[in-house]
């Protein structure tokens, strides 16, 4: 009877856990009304075909410049953002950068039907370098919040055409931020993650990324911010990438706030936009 019991509890919890891994890798796709002609820029609907052969839709606004950026949202988020992406649209634009931002696989419009949180996600990055590059663009800045921060550290160590970037709230160690999530997302104990993470990598078809080995790879200007109220990346993560890639890398900046997860740009909208547009001119 007893075994019985306990064989119950081990396969509920596992069934449990495998339907809160299903959850996480295949969020609810964020649309929305607004484009860039809101701002008051025209733009192009654009589609990115990936190097593994999936459409992501996005937005092209080319204003002629010689300074290019392309703007990565965060997991469950999509090109049309309010909190975060559209701000910092604003102010690239305003500055008069040419901005490509787009949906991440799985995300808005896009195509797929799993998010890996910053592993394929790459190949979504290198992917649009290359829509870029085949218009004659070679050099380009990358602006990232929260998973698409993760994508702009990698997209750094992995794509010389990625010439400086803005990691805005990156998650350094994905189990400790994925355990955070829990709660943050779900309000579920974050002791189950050891058993939830299993089940989305095997769903999502994804592997584990390592963020703080990129601390010694990167050696391109780097800004990472991160907020001291942040539910989900502690500011101690950020600091240790930002003091182990220092060793190799004189160009890492390191701007600590009091926001929470993202939110720098919403609670220092003035000072994001001087930091940030500064840094993009002198890197780019």
């Amino acid at each position: 009877m007893i075994v019985a019991i306990l064989s119950f509890i081990i396969f509920a919890l596992l069934a449990f856990s495998a339907f809160v891994g299903y959850k996480m890798v295949t969020p609810p796709r964020q649309k929305g009304q607004w484009t860039p002609k809101d701002l008051g820029y025209e733009y192009d609907d654009v589609t990115i075909e990936t190097r593994d052969g999936l459409k992501l839709k996005g937005w092209w606004i080319n204003q002629e410049g010689d300074k290019t950026v392309i703007l990565l949202h965060g997991y469950t988020a999509s090109k049309w953002n309010e909190t975060y992406i559209k701000p910092a649209l604003k102010f690239l634009l305003d500055a008069g950068f040419n901005v490509l931002l787009f949906d991440f696989r799985a995300h808005g419009e896009s195509e797929g039907n799993r998010t890996t949180v910053g592993d394929k996600e790459l190949i979504d990055l290198i992917s649009a370098v290359d829509w870029l590059e085949r218009r004659g663009i070679k050099r380009v800045g990358v602006v990232g919040f929260s998973m698409g921060a993760i994508v702009t550290i990698r997209g750094l160590g992995e794509d010389e055409r990625i010439t400086c970037g803005v990691a805005d709230s990156p998650p350094i160690y994905l189990g400790r931020t994925g355990a955070r999530g829990l709660k943050y997302f779900a309000n579920l104990p974050e002791f189950l993650y050891p058993l939830i993470k299993p089940f989305t990598l095997i769903f999502s078809g994804g592997k584990v990324v390592n963020v703080i080995e990129y601390a010694d790879k990167i050696r391109k200007p780097l800004l990472l911010i991160a907020g001291k109220k942040d539910p989900l990346v502690k500011v101690e993560e950020v600091r240790e990438f930002y003091e182990r890639n220092k060793r190799i890398n004189e160009r890492v900046e390191l701007w600590i706030t009091e926001a929470p997860h993202v939110r720098t740009i919403v609670e220092n909208p003035e000072e994001w936009k001087e930091r940030v547009v500064r840094f993009l001119k002198g890197s780019l």
